[in-house]
Formats: structure tokens, C-alpha cells, sequence
């Protein structure tokens, strides 16, 4: 059943459509018959919705161009049907005025097309084959873009120039005089002939960018200098991004040079402030290249279907570290046996790839910890009764998964009951924070959490209370404008991936820094600006979910790797058993329960949980926790950032060791060279080919 937001959304645009027709159709009767007050509002009208519908449903145009009604076609039967109409009204002489309104409208259409083909012609030659950031590419000849209306928006540059011909032409029509249509045509030729010119400067070498060729020696030279020795390799759609994002400080504090390797060309904006270089390599042949250069080790967050494609580099050694760990099935995907190690945060980790049965050799698993972590505060005895003050209940369930599973999410089958457990208790305070997927595959739990934030709503409707003043919120205005300044890039709306690339180059020292400590300076001021009691239903990226820990007292959850990062304050936690299976087989089949107050689908034990956050002495599961918190995320002696970076350099050592006893094997075979050709004479040869020994038979 479509939702409630679609359904208003389609009649606009089927509206819109009828008004389109009805404008077109009141056009030709006015221009036929000719009914001039008719044909001047219907043409203008009919030009107008085009314009507006460029603007606000872009989408609903795509579709008329399906069907071969393109804006062109649009255009030219709006400019068609006004000549038309002219020719039916008295007093215009058609041989004598109206024949050269329409070699001049000829002409402007042909200017058009001569922009368009220019415009392809410079998006061509602003293309290299990779995208840079933290950078400096300067050699690369990089400029500013032409304005879009000139090089990519076709449609909105046909409207407006065409904005002056039927203006004069409905002057035309209303004084008889055909001055004035070939006046507006004039003004429409002028814009449109000038854009061209302008456009075509961008085909000057001047403000052309060099060509294929010198870019990839420009990069194979960069690779050289910077000599980068692990990196972090990610490919994925636009919603993944923050899988990446979660491991570039780790990434940034590793010794040596790291770098970032993505594919996706539009991911390269994704990534949020950090200093480390990126560089984006859509292309397979070229992405070989990489092969070529110092890069010793390449860290994976993710599978995606193009992970196989890096895998074929024989000189880098590949880590699998994911991005988030639970006792989930996708934890535990089959393919990361692919990898030449898979690194987990604890023994948990380890024993669950060794059960699952899928090719991972234990010798192969490397415990480091979860080194990202260290932002959550661990508990404080003295704080627990939290006196005087609600105890604060974070409820974050995950969201329902591919598969279908009942027990993936409680929000289903409990989350309702759950809450309405907690609204009902006056000293609670809820902090609930979906997963932004809830309901993208299964409309019931859409449906559900939309129910639970309207019984946040209604409950917070019933309370009252002290509320922080306005200097509050003046702060944490102030912090979100400090904030903006620093994540939003200034770029012109005109920009293109070369222009953000120039302006993207050499990064502001200390500006990922700075960054971090504008995100916690918001979160202050955005935790201060509420007050104490009001629940809170948090949707949006910022607060993060580690920010949200530390403000609860206990949390209340789902089997998701939530469970195991919140462990590290060693709180109390809760966990919704939605699978239909016995408590007893609950928490033998998921390791990260074992700790936990499980709650059944009627929210039955919810009374109990809050008992042992209020009063210390009932909390009967410390010992467990911090001995499942070992289990599940490994020592803290010494700290993960330490263990993650040993291992990195340990990665680094074996990917050495490969490459000498590949040279020792293969200088003994004649004709045969090295396929690492990073320090020798070798490297040469290999880039003259483009091929290499040890991906030519892949």
C-alpha cells in the first residue's frame, strides 16, 4: 500500500501534466481561431509551468522525455504554435515581417545545438580518469567549470534564452508590429550565440586539463613521492558511506602514509573531513596501476562486487575489518575467506567465524579490537543511581534486514509494548533512535516506529518542566554555524568534479582535528539545550550513536553490533528476544546476550532493568559484562589503537617478505622480471605495457 506522502506527491505531478497539455491545447485554439487574449495568457502560461517544472520536478520531464517530448520538442511546438498564431492575426504581413522572425528563430535554434555539441565537447575534456582529494594536483592544469546552464543544463538554457523571443513575439501579437518579436529574437540570438563562444573558450588549451595519458603519469608519479604503505579500500552506494567513515581516524593515526582508494566517483564527497589523501579510480586497468607503487596493505570496511577486482594486485596484502560486528549471519560472510587476513575486535569474533564454517582459517583471524571505541565513557559506580535525576533509557533498535528474519528487529513485535513500558514510568527519560534503514524493506516496522515517535510525541505533550534558557539554544546555534563552517564545502553551484578537486587540494593542517572537536562542542550544546525530562526521538546523524551511550544509563536493543560497541561503558543493557526461541537457546545461540536483561515481546523484565540502573546493589550482571566485554572486544591492555596498528605493520612485514622471495624466484628465470616493480628498473617496463606477470592470466 503506497504511503500517505506518495499518493500527494503524484497527483502534483499528474496535475502538472494536464496543465501542461491544457496550456498547449489553449495555445493552438487561441492561435487558430485566433482568440489573441487566449493565445498570449496559454503561451506564456504553457512557457512558464515548463520553467517551474525544470526547477521542481525534474523527475516528472525525465518521463515526457521517454516518450520523445523532450524540452526540445517542447520548445519548438510552443515557438511553432506562436508563429502559428501570427500568421492568423490581421496586420502582420507575413511575406514581409513574419519571414524573418522565422529564419531568426531558425538561427537561434541552430546556435542551440551548436552550445549543446560544445558542451559535450568541454565535459569531455574535463574528465580525468581519477578524482583526487587532499591532493595537490595543480599540474593537472585544473580550473573553474563553466557555468551549468551553459555545459549541463540543456533544458533550463533553451527555456530562458527563449524567454525574450516569446515575450516580443506576444508584444508582437498585441501591437501588430513586428519589431518587437524580431527584437526578443535578437536578444535570444545574442544569448545564445555568446554562451556558445563563452562555453567553446573552456576548448582552449588554456583551461583544458592535460590528457589521459599525463594524468596516469602524473598519478604514478604522486603514488612515488608519497610512497603510501596502507590504505583503505571502499566501494559502495551512497548511503554506505558512513561504513568508511567510521575507521578514518584509526586510519589517520596508523604509521607510515596511509591512503584511501575508492571507485565510486561521487563517494569522494561522501567521505567526511579527514586529512588522509584520497584517490578515486573508477576504472579496472587503471586501478592496476597501484600495483606499481609502495602501497603495502589495503584495509577493506566492506564486500562489494568490485572488492574481487583490487584483490587481483598480488603485492598488497588485503585485511577484512568490516564495519560493525554482531552475532548476525553478515557477520560472518563467506567471502571474506577472499582476504588474506580478517581482523576482529575480540575471541567472540574469532569463534564465531570458526562455527559458521565458511573457509576462514583460524591462523588467519587477528584480534585488534575496535580501536574507534574510545569516544564512549565507560560507567562511573558513584553515578549509577543517577539521584535526583531520570534515568535515561536509549532505545535503538536495528532495522529488519534482507532476510526477513522476526528476531533481526523488535521494533515489530515489541518496540510499541516497549515503549509504552517506559513512557509510563515519570523518572524515565527515552532517548529513541532508530536505524535510518526501519522500514525500507518491511512496511510494518515503518509503520511501527512511525507509531512509537507519535507515542514519544503525545508523551512528551504531558510533561512539564524547567526548560534550559535561551542562551541554550543560542549556543548551540552558534555550534552548529562553527560546525557548518568546517564539513560544508564552499563550493559554487556551478562546480564540477575538477573544479572541487583544485579547491579540495592541499588540506588545512589540523583541519580533521578541528573537526572532531566541533562535533563534540555541537553535542554538548545540542544534550544542554533540552531539558532533563523531555524524551527525545533522534533520526539524524548527528548526535551519533556513541554520543547517545554516554547519556544513557542503560540501553535497550537488538542482536546488532550496537550491543557490542555500547559494552565498552560495561552499563546496562537489555535485549528484545523477537525470535520466538526460549531464553535459554536465546543466549546460547548470540554470544552478545549473555550479559544482557532479555525482554520478551510484551516487554515483560522492563521493570526489573530500570531496578538495576536505580539500585546498584540489584545489578547482578557487572561481573558478566566485563568479562563478555573482554570476550567480545578483547583486552584493554594494550589499547586496540595500539593492537590495530601492530597488526597493520605486521600485514606490512609479510606483504615485504612476499615481494623478496618473488624477486629471488623469478631473477633466476630468464625473461622473466619482477612483478613488484617499486624500487627497481623494472617499474618502467611494467608501465610501458600496462600489464603485469602476475594479473595477465587472472
Amino acid at each position: 500500500m503506497p504511503s500517505a506522502g506518495i499518493v500527494p506527491r503524484r497527483a502534483v505531478q499528474l496535475a502538472a501534466l494536464v496543465a501542461m497539455m491544457l496550456a498547449f491545447t489553449a495555445q493552438l485554439v487561441g492561435a487558430l481561431l485566433p482568440v489573441i487574449p487566449l493565445f498570449i495568457a496559454a503561451s506564456v502560461v504553457n512557457l512558464g509551468l515548463d520553467l517551474v517544472l525544470q526547477h521542481k520536478q525534474p523527475g516528472l520531464l525525465a518521463v515526457l522525455g521517454r516518450i520523445r517530448f523532450d524540452v526540445t520538442v517542447r520548445q519548438l511546438l510552443r515557438d511553432m504554435l506562436i508563429l502559428v498564431g501570427l500568421l492568423h492575426i490581421d496586420g502582420i504581413n507575413p511575406l514581409e515581417e513574419q519571414a524573418p522572425l522565422t529564419i531568426t528563430l531558425l538561427l537561434f535554434y541552430g546556435t542551440h545545438f551548436v552550445c549543446q555539441a560544445v558542451a559535450v565537447l568541454v565535459r569531455r575534456t574535463r574528465s580525468l580518469p581519477f578524482v583526487t582529494r587532499n591532493i595537490d594536483a595543480g599540474e593537472l592544469r585544473l580550473c573553474d567549470a563553466p557555468p551549468r546552464i551553459l555545459s549541463r543544463q540543456t533544458g533550463r538554457r533553451l527555456l530562458r534564452f527563449s524567454v525574450p523571443t516569446t515575450i516580443g513575439m506576444m508584444v508582437t501579437a498585441i501591437t501588430t508590429d513586428a519589431y518587437w518579436g524580431g527584437i526578443g529574437l535578437a536578444v535570444s540570438l545574442a544569448l545564445s550565440a555568446g554562451g556558445t563562444l563563452y562555453l567553446a573558450t573552456w576548448l582552449l588549451p588554456k583551461k583544458r586539463v592535460v590528457a589521459e595519458q599525463q594524468a596516469l603519469e602524473w598519478l604514478d608519479n604522486w603514488l612515488a613521492e608519497y610512497r603510501p604503505t596502507v590504505g583503505m579500500y571502499f566501494s559502495g552506494g551512497a548511503s554506505s558511506a558512513y561504513q568508511a567513515n567510521m575507521w578514518l581516524s584509526t586510519l589517520a593515526s596508523l604509521d607510515g602514509n596511509p591512503i584511501i582508494v575508492l571507485r565510486e566517483r561521487f563517494m569522494v564527497q561522501k567521505i567526511e573531513a579527514t586529512d588522509i589523501p584520497i584517490v578515486c579510480i573508477p576504472k579496472v586497468a587503471n586501478l592496476m596501476r597501484l600495483e606499481h607503487s609502495t602501497l603495502k596493505v589495503l584495509l577493506h570496511p566492506a564486500n562489494s562486487g568490485k572488492t574481487s577486482q583490487i584483490l587481483r594486485i598480488p603485492s598488497i596484502k588485503h585485511a577484512f575489518i568490516n564495519h560493525g560486528e554482531s552475532d548476525k549471519l553478515s557477520s560472518c560472510n563467506p567471502y571474506a575467506k577472499a582476504y588474506d587476513e580478517v581482523w576482529v575486535a575480540g575471541p567472540a569474533a574469532r569463534d564465531r567465524y570458526q562455527l559458521a564454517d565458511i573457509g576462514v582459517e583460524d591462523k588467519d583471524v587477528v584480534e585488534v579490537g575496535r580501536p574507534q571505541l574510545s569516544p564512549i565513557r565507560p560507567i562511573q559506580r558513584h553515578d549509577s543511581a543517577r539521584a535526583g535525576r531520570p534515568t535515561t533509557v536509549l532505545y535503538a533498535p536495528t532495522w529488519e534486514g534482507w532476510d526477513g528474519n522476526p528476531g533481526n528487529t523488535s521494533v515489530i513485535l515489541a518496540g510499541e509494548n516497549i515503549v509504552r513500558e517506559l513512557l509510563a514510568d515519570e523518572n524515565v527519560r527515552l532517548l529513541y533512535k532508530p536505524h535510518p534503514m526501519t522500514g525500507s524493506v518491511d512496511p510494518r516496522a515503518g509503520a511501527a516506529n512511525a507509531r512509537i515517535q507519535a507515542m514519544i510525541a503525545e508523551a512528551n505533550g504531558r510533561r512539564s518542566g524547567t526548560r534550559p534558557g535561551p542562551e541554550a539554544a543560542a549556543e548551540l546555534a552558534r555550534r552548529a554555524e562553527e560546525l557548518s563552517a568546517l564539513t560544508t564545502s564552499a563550493f559554487r553551484k556551478s562546480a564540477d568534479e575538477l573544479e572541487r578537486m583544485r579547491l579540495q587540494g592541499t588540506p588545512e593542517e589540523g583541519r580533521a582535528a578541528a573537526v572532531a572537536d566541533a562535533v563534540t562542542a555541537w553535542e554538548e550544546a545540542y544534550w544542554n539545550s533540552f531539558p532533563e525530562w523531555e524524551h527525545q526521538i533522534i533520526t539524524t546523524a548527528r548526535p551519533g550513536i556513541f554520543s547517545c551511550f554516554n547519556q544513557a544509563d542503560v540501553l535497550i536493543s537488538d542482536v546488532s553490533s550496537v550491543v557490542s560497541d555500547y559494552l565498552t561503558s560495561e552499563k546496562p543493557y537489555a535485549v528484545a528476544n523477537t525470535s520466538g526461541m526460549s531464553e535459554d537457546d536465546f543466549r546460547a545461540n548470540f554470544p552478545t546476550v549473555r550479559a544482557a536483561t532479555i525482554l520478551t515481546p510484551d516487554a515483560a523484565g522492563v521493570a526489573g532493568l530500570l531496578d538495576a540502573v536505580r539500585e546498584p546493589e540489584k545489578d547482578t550482571l557487572v561481573a558478566a559484562r566485563a568479562e563478555l566485554k573482554e570476550h567480545l572486544l578483547g583486552p584493554s591492555d594494550p589499547p586496540s589503537s595500539v593492537r590495530f596498528n601492530r597488526a597493520a605493520m605486521d600485514l606490512c612485514t609479510k606483504a615485504d617478505e612476499r615481494r623478496i622471495r618473488m624477486e629471488n624466484r623469478l631473477s633466476g628465470i630468464p625473461g622473466q622480471r619482477s612483478q613488484e616493480g617499486v624500487d627497481g628498473p623494472e617499474t618502467a617496463e611494467h608501465e610501458a605495457t600496462g600489464t603485469s606477470d602476475a594479473t595477465a592470466g587472472v
